[in-house]
């Protein structure tokens, strides 16, 4: 059940009318979450939920799935028809003026932007003014309770040292010269999270050049050998298949060989100092009670590689969200694909992983920040340099 006077609370502070909930075949996750609903059951048809800032929330449903919503509070309303559909909808809405909906401006923020630009002609047409719920989503279904964060950090220690392991696997298979896959090493890897209780989420297991892709997913047919003298690249995402759980993402680099040639060691020292800038200017800023912004964090990074002279090769975010997707519904730390102006609050999580991609090879260094109530941490194991394999 969803917090009903939190809610209302915070639309009274934003000096929102209502927050209204729509959903055709859970095209809308947020949606399920916020009011406990999930994504199970029936949706064909369409539903309403409308939290007004001030009073008892009211429900829409179709005559044929007049039991949608009746594990939430409120007064229900059913039509049948289309004509009954627009005439209620205005009951549903009496008395407000400006509500919040799953809407981005211009899709600025895709994972906010879920509900269909008709529907938001529909409510502007009941001469509503419809605006963004990000900073709501991010109060109640980005923000995490202490047992996710718990999860976070057990699911952490598995992906740690199943990543230690993949990349001593990697090393035992080159000195004893037997063949190894990038996509026969991710086997290995999903194999070792379905063991433990963790999803089995492919991670991305690259050697060069393929590691200069950022999103590079390795096949069984396309899949490089990984040899002596490879920049071997992990990165490695997922969570505990409990309800709820969230995930952890790292990606560290190892080199197949006793010593990191200078040209790899330099691109990572670059690399890490904009992942320990940004880290620090969001630990600091927390610390400080300075309010900040995603595209903030994102700013420090790029600039640190800009100044290296390789900004043109940072070609993502510096990081995203974190929740029960991988790429959650809060802040990301993003002033390049998007301007993501939204604060960052307490209790949320998120990635900090800048890269530089070449044509020959890529580097990326990842951690996870948490932001508590009055302090932000990493929450796993640091990487300082690229781990010689073979030394």
């Amino acid at each position: 059940m969803p917090d009903i006077k939190a809610i209302q609370a915070e639309l009274r502070a934003g000096k929102v009318d209502g927050w209204l909930f729509y959903d055709h075949h859970h095209r809308d996750p947020i949606a399920g979450r916020v009011l406990g609903l999930g994504s199970n059951g029936l949706s064909t048809r369409r539903w309403f939920y409308f939290i007004p800032a001030k009073g008892e929330p009211r429900k829409l449903v179709h005559r044929i799935e007049q039991g949608a919503l009746d594990s939430l509070a409120g007064k229900k309303l059913v039509y049948g028809s289309w004509e009954e559909l627009h005439k209620l909808l205005s009951k549903l809405l009496v008395g407000s003026k400006k509500i919040a909906m799953q809407y981005s401006p211009e899709n600025n923020i895709p994972y906010i932007g879920l509900v269909d630009a008709g529907t938001i002609e529909l409510i502007r047409k009941l001469k509503k003014k419809v605006v963004s719920s990000a900073d709501l989503v991010q109060k109640f279904e980005a923000s995490w309770t202490p047992e996710q964060l718990e999860s976070h950090l057990e699911a952490g220690k598995i992906v740690d040292r199943v990543t230690r392991e993949a990349f001593q696997r990697a090393a035992s298979f080159v000195r004893d010269g037997k063949p190894l896959s990038e996509f026969e090493l991710q086997q290995w890897m999903v194999e070792q999270f379905r063991a433990s209780g963790l999803e089995p989420d492919p991670p991305i297991v690259a050697v060069q050049p393929n590691n200069g892709n950022p999103h590079y997913e390795p096949t069984a047919d396309s899949a490089r050998p990984i040899r002596a003298g490879d920049l071997l690249l992990l990165d490695v995402f997922t969570k505990f298949k409990r309800p709820g759980s969230v995930f952890y993402d790292i990606t560290w680099m190892g080199y197949l060989g006793e010593r990191v040639p200078d040209s790899y060691a330099k691109i990572f020292r670059i690399v890490r100092q904009a992942r320990d800038r940004a880290a620090e200017f969001v630990i600091e800023s927390v610390a400080k009670g300075r309010l900040i912004h995603g595209w903030e964090v994102d700013r420090v990074a790029r600039e640190t590689i800009r100044k290296a002279g390789y900004g043109k090769y940072f070609v993502h975010r510096t990081g995203h969200s974190i929740g029960q997707e991988v790429h959650g519904n809060g802040a990301n730390m993003d002033g390049l694909e998007t301007r993501d102006d939204r604060k960052i609050v307490p209790r949320t999580c998120f990635s900090i992983e800048p890269g530089i991609y070449l044509p020959e090879f890529g580097v990326r260094s990842e951690v996870n920040v948490y932001v508590g109530e009055k302090e932000a941490r990493v929450t796993g194991a640091v990487q300082e340099e690229i781990l010689p394999l073979l030394a």
